[in-house]
């Protein structure tokens, strides 16, 4: 049987995704991880924003046109936060959310259709642990943690995730082992990472610690910036984790984030920044930021330009605002799309700047890079405080390269 599983929004849907992958390839069908004619497909959608609610809707019709044949089943955020959005299309004959993802696989393989196997139900207020995923990429992602107990006022993830639950340690580990017999650095990702153990009596601390023997490169997938102290940097420092910290902001105003309703401001973010900086002094510092926010004045946007030049990120992901039904954010008063899209036009110029300057600072420098990438003589990689590397090597080394120059996206 010919399968596409197809995998919209985060690496946690991709971690998902490759461990239904494993397990039907495994039952002895063909698996393609990218849109081709297939007797089924299985679209992992998100709803992260409005936008990738369209865009997991649009890619149900587009298997509908590649065979209009096609057993078309749904999972993930988007159906679990509107599973009414699937139900018109014909094709579509099982709609489930983010919880007992691996149902999927025993609805396909008895060939269950057309009936209620399939639904869309309370998430489990344990971590699920999925079959063993396949480690075939050059950087591995781990999936350590789910849900979230944040509740942002901008965000859905809450609601369509559940409450933050943890993996076990002896389940991480098992993976990560066999992560490391096919790749050289993995990545712990999650929807929290960083409040990863606080249901299971463990710290993310814990966590950094068990993997410290694991001879591969390890990084994590993001932070907040509440959870970093002196003892978990030097965990980081002492088992091997590289030099890249995303340090999720949002915004660089204490009004708006108390709006946003995060949990820190300016001033502890900094500080924060500086005691990374400590452990790290080559530090990649990344983030993200939300412009537009409900209420956002332009004395407000203007603080969080000041701020993200203060810091001097290495690099800044950029957001307009998006509204999401059923969130507190999106009863406030809204900014026009028209001036949201100008501000993270006037950030993203920033952005440049910023990044440009980090990139400067890494000429003369002997950074170790992992090269995941190789066409000719030319390999291309990233170094740990996740530069973009351009030099001559071979795909899947790890060496000491000196940078001379800016190259492209990155150095060489």
């Amino acid at each position: 049987m010919k399968i596409s599983v197809i995998t919209l929004g985060c690496k946690v849907n991709e971690c998902e995704s490759r461990s239904l992958i494993a397990a039907l390839r495994e039952a002895g069908n063909i698996v393609d991880e990218e849109f081709s004619k297939s007797d089924i497909y299985i679209i992992n959608t998100c709803s992260v924003t409005a936008e990738a609610d369209r865009k997991s809707r649009q890619m149900v019709g587009r298997a509908m046109r590649l065979n209009p044949n096609a057993k078309i089943y749904v999972c993930g955020c988007s159906s679990q936060n509107n599973p009414t959005a699937f139900e018109k299309y014909p094709n579509v004959i099982g709609i489930s959310g983010n919880g007992k993802k691996g149902a999927i696989i025993r609805c396909i393989m008895s060939d269950i259709v057309g009936n209620s196997a399939l639904n869309v139900g309370d998430i489990p207020s344990y971590f699920e642990d999925l079959p063993m995923p396949s480690h075939e990429k050059t950087r591995d992602f781990i999936k350590v943690q789910d849900g979230c107990n944040n509740f942002c006022s901008y965000c859905v993830i809450p609601y369509v995730r559940g409450r933050s639950r943890s993996r076990s340690l002896e389940s991480v580990l098992r993976e990560a082992e066999e992560a490391a017999k096919h790749t050289q650095e993995i990545v712990l990702t999650g929807i929290d990472v960083s409040s990863y153990g606080k249901d299971i009596g463990l710290s993310l601390t814990d966590l950094v610690n068990a993997l410290g023997d694991l001879p591969v490169r390890k990084r994590m997938s993001s932070f907040e910036c509440t959870v970093i102290d002196k003892p978990l940097l030097r965990a980081l420092k002492n088992s091997g984790f590289c030099d890249h910290f995303h340090l999720s902001l949002q915004s660089g105003s204490d009004d708006v984030l108390k709006a946003m309703n995060r949990k820190y401001t300016t001033a502890k973010y900094f500080e924060t920044v500086e005691t990374v900086s400590e452990y790290f002094p080559n530090a990649g510092i990344t983030t993200d930021v939300i412009v537009g926010f409900p209420n956002e004045t332009e004395e407000n946007f203007e603080e969080t330009c000041d701020f993200v030049r203060k810091v001097g990120f290495s690099d800044i992901h950029i957001f307009p605002y998006s509204e999401r039904k059923g969130t507190r954010a999106a009863d406030m008063p809204q900014i026009p799309m028209e001036l949201r899209r100008k501000r993270a036009h006037i950030l993203g110029e920033i952005k440049e700047g910023l990044k440009k300057n980090f990139l400067e600072k890494q000429i003369a420098k002997t950074l170790n890079v992992y090269f995941e990438e190789s066409k000719g003589e030319e390999g291309v990689g990233y170094a740990e405080n996740y530069v973009r590397v351009y030099a001559k090597a071979k795909r899947g080394e790890i060496k000491p390269v000196k940078i001379t120059e800016l190259y492209k996206k990155g150095v060489r």
